[in-house]
């Protein structure tokens, strides 16, 4: 039996789809039973609760072979962090007490570090906070994710992707979510390792081709285009962050660009991806056609 957290979402989800392939039994801690039904009826047992409750996630870990944990994406989170610290906190006790025999944590690249992330601050912090648990931990830290591209679908019609990446030809690590759930999976599922250990996932790419192999699905030229710095506000404004809140993002962006997320960092190891921007891309549209 697994744990996997954020099983609603897409890497929990990709993560719980790959340990079923494989004949594995799949744990998730939910919020809303609805929203997981899906789940259900593909076998996974479900347990009331969420991050923000210690004795809940101590009692889904109870008897498993290992743990798949991850941290809400909070776009707008508080000067402090205190979001993050406060879910963080509640892993970490529920985690020593049941003391499971592997856990798995995702997280990203610049983690390493520990100022100038902007939202990656969280995953740095969890990185931090997780330091001392006995427990065998991987920290996965993977790249951009493709799927987060998805809006060109739609807006890259006539011709032109909008990116926050400048330049748009230069490269860094992207990685699709279902190569992030295959990773996680293999190492809940694979060897022992004693101690903690920390991946590297995904490949490097710029924006340029993930601009390009959009075209190729929308068989359209399709170019990069890279949003004016001043312009960042108020793009991430029209995405849903709260006016006045778009600093963590903008920071996020800025540490991307200062090239602080490139693959390479020591003492970690490195898989590549294997799905291609393309690929989720083609994905997407099929599903969206069906």
């Amino acid at each position: 039996m697994f744990l996997v957290m954020g099983i609603t979402g897409k890497v929990g989800g990709a993560t719980a789809a790959h340990l079923l392939a494989h004949g594995k039994e799949v744990r998730a801690l939910v919020r809303n039973r609805e929203k997981a039904a899906n789940w259900a009826n593909q076998g996974v047992e479900l347990v009331d609760g969420d991050w923000n409750d210690s004795a809940a996630i101590e009692q889904a870990l109870k008897g498993v072979e290992g743990a798949f944990v991850m941290l809400p994406a909070v776009w707008a989170p508080s000067p402090d962090y205190k979001e993050a610290k406060s879910v963080i906190a509640n892993y970490v006790e529920a985690l020593a007490k049941a003391a499971p025999p592997r856990v798995v944590a995702l997280s990203s690249m610049g983690a390493n570090r520990t100022s100038g992330l902007g939202m990656i601050t969280a995953l740095s912090l969890l990185e931090q906070g997780f330091r001392n648990l006995k427990s065998p931990v991987a920290y996965v830290r993977a790249g951009g994710f493709f799927e987060n591209f998805l809006y060109g679908l739609q807006v890259a019609q006539g011709g032109t992707l909008p990116v926050y990446y400048n330049p748009t030809n230069r490269k860094s690590a992207m990685v699709a979510t279902n190569d992030i759930g295959a990773e996680v999976a293999a190492l809940l599922t694979g060897p022992a390792w004693l101690g903690h250990r920390v991946i590297e996932l995904g490949s490097m790419v710029s924006a340029d081709e993930v601009a390009t192999q959009l075209g190729e699905v929308l068989k359209v030229d399709v170019k990069a285009f890279a949003i004016p710095r001043a312009g960042w506000p108020a793009a991430f404004e029209q995405v849903g962050i709260p006016k006045g809140h778009t600093g963590p993002a903008e920071d996020m962006f800025e540490a991307v660009n200062a090239g602080w997320m490139n693959l390479g960092v020591e003492g970690t190891e490195h898989v590549p991806g294997t799905t291609s921007a393309r690929d989720v891309f083609a994905a997407a549209q099929k599903a969206a056609a069906a």
